[in-house]
């Protein structure tokens, strides 16, 4: 590790040492921090390495509907068309039950076009209490786990949920915590990463989202930073501190700092970030503006290689 990156990492610990604690002892109403250990920055061996692919979610309106437009097995194909080296193929555009058979079928069509999966993702709440809901949420994870072990995708994004009414932060926090650490456990037996986005509810701002990182105890376990989630005044800043824990970037084409208007990403200052983290792994375009994607994503894609060049 170079020594801006050994400086880097001292200053995220020294920083988390501070805030990772406050931010749960504040959101549960104790007066004053409580100090904790922050976890370690990913431990990443050679010098920065950027992949790029799509998230089908880029597709949503072409794959939804009473009739569809198209099939995931189009997205695919599309990728390849814009040289991409993956695919993010997202769960809400699959068939409610899939088959092995058809999970076989999107893998090879992959591999015959060189695409990596470069993984999946699901919707679910981990902050339900015990009950039928809790376990159906759990669940659909665990299948999906599944799912993405067939069709070799190493990671899958997931979300902590939002605090149910009567529940303090703290016990939603802790809910989140014991639902992704058993999903974890159950990824770990199937070769799959889990990754936290941050994505409103306990991870709206970067010190709930450490706080969870910190607590989860997993080698299965990281971030999904997502570029557009935060709202904040200082939103590179807390990207940056995300960007020691990620495993998986989805990139949005425009941010909303708060007190600003909506404005365009900045895909050099995200790529330093990113590089500064010694980060090696996808960088995923997640179009969610006007415009046809499959005319739009190829224009961002080509904006998003130069930058990361």
């Amino acid at each position: 590790m170079s020594n801006r990156l050994v400086e880097r990492a001292v200053h995220r610990r020294q920083w988390l040492r501070g805030v990772a604690g406050a931010g749960i002892a504040l959101a549960s109403g104790a007066i004053g921090p409580r100090i904790a250990p922050a976890i370690e920055p990913i431990q990443r061996n050679g010098q920065p390495k950027f992949k790029f692919s799509l998230a089908a979610y880029s597709y949503r309106d072409l794959l939804t509907g009473k009739s569809p437009k198209l099939t995931l097995a189009d997205f695919v194909d599309d990728c390849a068309k814009f040289g991409l080296e993956g695919t993010e193929l997202t769960s809400y555009y699959f068939p409610p039950q899939p088959t092995a058979e058809f999970l076989h079928g999107l893998a090879r069509q992959c591999f015959r076009l060189g695409l990596d999966i470069s993984g999946t993702a699901v919707g679910n709440d981990f902050c339900h209490p015990s009950g039928k809901t809790r376990d159906e949420q759990i669940a659909g994870v665990k299948r999906w786990i599944e799912h993405a072990a067939i069709l070799g995708a190493p990671v899958i994004r997931i979300f902590s949920g939002n605090a149910k009414s009567g529940q303090s932060p703290e016990e939603a926090h802790k809910l989140a915590v014991a639902g992704m650490e058993e999903c974890c456990e159950f990824a770990g037996k199937h070769g799959v990463t889990l990754a936290l986005e941050n994505h409103g509810g306990l991870t709206e701002n970067v010190d709930g989202l450490l706080a969870l990182v910190r607590d989860v105890k997993s080698p299965w376990f990281g971030v999904n930073m997502d570029t557009g989630n935060f709202h904040s005044a200082d939103i590179y800043g807390d990207l940056a501190k995300l960007a020691p824990y990620t495993v998986n970037v989805q990139v949005k084409v425009v941010v909303s700092p708060k007190g600003s208007k909506r404005e365009p990403t900045d895909f050099k200052k995200l790529a330093s970030i990113l590089r500064d983290a010694g980060y090696r792994g996808y960088i995923v375009l997640e179009f969610e503006e006007k415009g046809d994607p499959r005319e739009e994503c190829p224009k961002y894609l080509d904006q998003m290689r130069a930058a990361f060049a």
